[in-house]
């Protein structure tokens, strides 16, 4: 039986960084399912089953609507909607697949560009929900919720999966760690005239168990590490290759609130 040399070593691990940096780089990272990490990456997910109890007041609401829907996918996992249910998006990929996933449903995607103010009138939702927006806009929130209107959220929480962001970028300064805080969602809220019924947070072991799931990750979660591409991050990219395949899955911890609030009567 022969022996491996450190060269050929290193050459075997080469070729598996080229072939998992190359896979990862072709797939589409279109929509907002991550089911292409599938035994690739494991992330906790946290105890309030967003996507439950979401369901849960969509089936008790009138008129809803989901703003920054991604692909549509989790609000098209109630299993059911209100007789008028609305949803934005402003990436034209998301867009089209929402369009083709909700449509069916009933529910009519409406093209944003995610600022102030909501093409919407006063009043015009009593249930109002966003899984992962990249900005709150509370003040428009507060004005299209009727009286007694809830506006019902999961959000990322301050220094999210950034074991992972300062490995590429370095050290961030304390503000930018600090960004997101459920704190300021409430103070924010509340300044807006809504009444914040529940707020709870959760850190959420994250788990990467090859090079490639971590290009997939940053391919698609664009804002974690600005302007990602595998070019530019290359020796960054070898390194951690190297240090999942000696030391085992590169692990971060994610950051997750859910905050609810209602408009008073």
């Amino acid at each position: 039986m022969s022996e491996q040399s450190p060269a050929d070593g290193s050459q075997a691990s080469d070729a598996r960084f080229d072939a998992l940096v190359a896979e990862a780089a072709a797939v589409s990272v279109d929509g907002w399912d991550f089911s292409w990490l599938d035994g690739r990456a494991t992330e906790e997910r946290p105890s309030w089953g967003y996507a439950r109890a979401m369901a849960d007041r969509m089936g008790r609401a009138r008129a809803a609507l989901d703003i920054q829907t991604g692909g549509g996918e989790v609000l098209a996992s109630a299993p059911e909607l209100p007789p008028l249910t609305v949803a934005t998006e402003s990436w034209p990929p998301n867009i089209a697949r929402a369009t083709a996933l909700l449509h069916p449903r009933g529910a009519v995607v409406v093209a944003d560009a995610d600022e102030p103010p909501l093409p919407f009138g006063d009043s015009a939702f009593d249930l109002v929900v966003s899984r992962h927006p990249v900005t709150t806009w509370w003040d428009e929130i507060a004005r299209v919720l009727t009286p007694g209107g809830t506006y019902f959220s999961q959000q990322v929480g301050p220094a999210s999966v950034f074991e992972l962001v300062e490995y590429f970028l370095g050290p961030q300064p304390p503000e930018v760690r600090a960004g997101r805080d459920p704190r300021r969602a409430r103070a924010d809220a509340e300044a807006a005239g809504l009444d914040v019924v529940d707020l709870r947070s959760e850190r959420l072991r994250t788990e990467f168990f090859d090079i490639g799931a971590v290009v997939y990750f940053l391919r698609k979660v664009i804002w974690m590490v600005p302007g990602f591409t595998v070019e530019a991050y290359l020796p960054q990219l070898r390194s951690l290759h190297r240090h999942i395949e000696a030391e085992g899955p590169f692990v971060a911890y994610s950051a997750r609130f859910l905050v609810e609030a209602r408009k008073p009567l």
